[in-house]
């Protein structure tokens, strides 16, 4: 009893921070732990739905600039259906063996609309054979770009660069790798707000308020919120349509909001199969194919960061060096299958994908795999495939806001590694993705306000080298990173445990920890082939 009689005041509790996690808890279902087969197949289909929206834009985007009328488009679409297809099913089962989803790529996009605006495809005026000529060059400037990612990854170069690689560094990365594609959200859903704000408002009550509510051991809403949402938003968005809630609006209105407007569905052949060289032998241009792969590289760095995503989310160890190297070879040879079958573009890790991981926590490789399957199988029957792919933009952009945000959440828990009470963190940290953000925001500015970029001599080639690079903010942000925690702590071994660095060194190789093994090991004892440290 204290003087005075009076009570000696509560002892408070002794404070701890939430312990470190190196595989993220709370995931129903991991890589090597697949769902029942019902499930995993809706499961499958909902990947299928969500990398749709990346494999329609693009071609959306790219066809009418190349002279192409809604029959290319719908064949350009079908393409890239059925090599994301493949390329998703060889990463699987030989590259990082992730659940990641490989499909096409905005990377690839100011560099394709680069070779559409040469000036020797000028002067042709049939625009048929506009299209295939455009095609041509585009592909042969993949297939020289595949090349850098081939011999990067499989010889390993790659590997003795990440494992340079730190949490700290990895942090922006990853960090802008989802939250650096914003462009692709909230705008391109305020194009027609009256479908596509429902349709995020749909979402998150499925996956986040609906399961608070109703507890239970069975997953419905939250495991399938994309179908659910998708589905009620599409037909609400199709009686507008057909009510002529548009009949008098502007062209650009009708073509983001109608449910008619995509021209995919009478465009798409009832069945076909999509095969090499399908728009003729591809052409070279020396410069253009050194231009793709400065945009290859960028691709790579970038899904670097996507790839540490989806092992977050998977519930998997972070991959070794190794695996992230044989990861982006096996991308090359995606990238070379995307120019010999004509795809228009290159592929690289789908960050959408990476995000539906997380919304309904399940990593499983299984699922994936059986996504790839809808892949091919929708593209060779076009007709069927066109009918989801006519969903409209901005609720595709609905869907990105949730998912993007996701993936660059994944890498802001990565700081759980770091010291945030180091100055030195905090510089890292903030200057590089202050300065991924602020520098790409320049080049994109210069370029909209003048129609090229900041370098601007007379080799198009060059120019686009330098100026694609650093329009990515997850790689000007992860490169800068990367070279400041290397340059600040070379020398200061008391900055090692702030970096994170301990936390992964037992990645480094499969010896170390047993878990690796079990996540990325090849089958059909495979590995001698492929060095594991």
């Amino acid at each position: 009893m204290a003087a005075g009689g009076a009570a000696p005041p509560p002892k408070q509790e002794e404070l701890q921070p939430h312990p470190v996690k190196d595989q993220l808890p709370g995931i129903s279902y991991c890589i090597a732990s697949p769902p029942p087969w019902p499930e995993a197949i809706l499961l499958g289909f909902q990947h299928y739905l969500v990398m749709l929206g990346t494999t329609v834009l693009i071609p959306s985007s790219l066809v009418p600039q190349m002279g192409g009328r809604n029959e290319e488009k719908a064949k350009m679409i079908q393409t890239l259906l059925f090599v994301s297809g493949l390329n998703t099913l060889f990463q699987t089962l030989f590259g990082t063996r992730l659940p990641a989803v490989i499909g096409a790529s905005y990377s690839y996009v100011p560099m394709t609309v680069s070779i559409i605006l040469a000036a020797r495809y000028n002067d042709i005026l049939d625009p048929e054979e506009k299209f295939k000529r455009i095609m041509r060059g585009i592909q042969g400037a993949l297939i020289i770009a595949s090349i850098l990612q081939i011999i990067v990854g499989f010889s390993g170069l790659w590997r003795n660069v990440t494992r340079l690689l730190s949490p700290l560094s990895a942090v922006p990365l990853v960090t802008l790798a989802g939250l650096g594609l914003y462009e692709l959200g909230f705008p391109l859903l305020a194009k027609c707000v009256e479908i596509g704000l429902p349709e995020i408002i749909l979402l998150v009550i499925f996956s986040r308020y609906i399961p608070h509510v109703m507890r239970g051991e069975r997953h419905v809403f939250d495991r399938f919120a994309v179908i659910f949402s998708v589905v009620i938003v599409w037909i609400y968005a199709h009686l507008l349509t057909v009510g002529g809630a548009y009949r008098n609006t502007g062209i650009k209105t009708q073509m983001s909001c109608r449910t008619d407007r995509a021209g995919l569905i009478s465009a798409a052949p009832w069945i076909r199969v999509p095969y090499p060289f399908q728009w003729g032998a591809p052409t070279f241009h020396a410069g253009e194919g050194f231009a793709m792969m400065a945009a290859s590289f960028v691709s790579l760095v970038e899904s670097t960061g996507t790839y540490i995503a989806v092992s977050r989310y998977a519930s998997a160890t972070p991959p070794p060096p190794s695996v992230l190297s044989r990861g982006i070879g096996w991308q090359g040879i995606g990238i070379l299958f995307c120019g010999l079958f004509g795809a228009g573009n290159g592929a690289s890790v789908s960050v959408e994908n990476a995000g539906l991981l997380a919304l309904t926590r399940v990593g499983s490789r299984r699922v994936v795999q059986i996504s790839a399957g809808f892949m091919i199988f929708f593209s060779i029957l076009g007709k069927f495939g066109a009918v989801f792919a006519s969903i409209p933009a901005p609720i595709v952009a609905a869907l990105y806001c949730l998912f993007f945000a996701y993936v660059g959440a994944g890498g802001l828990s990565l700081l759980q590694f770091c010291n945030l009470n180091s100055f030195k963190t905090m510089f890292i940290l903030g200057f590089s993705i202050f300065m991924g953000l602020s520098i790409t925001q320049y080049f994109n500015e210069y370029t909209a306000l003048n129609n090229y970029g900041p370098v601007h001599t007379r080799a198009r080639w060059f120019n686009d080298m330098i100026n694609v690079p650093f329009s990515s903010e997850a790689f000007v942000a992860g490169i800068l990173a990367f070279f400041l925690d290397l340059m600040l702590h070379k020398k200061d071994s008391s900055m090692r445990r702030d970096r994170g660095l301990q936390w992964w060194e037992r990645f480094r190789s499969f010896k170390s920890d047993t878990r690796s093994e079990e996540f990325y090991s090849l089958p059909f004892n495979l590995n001698k082939y492929f060095p594991s440290v």
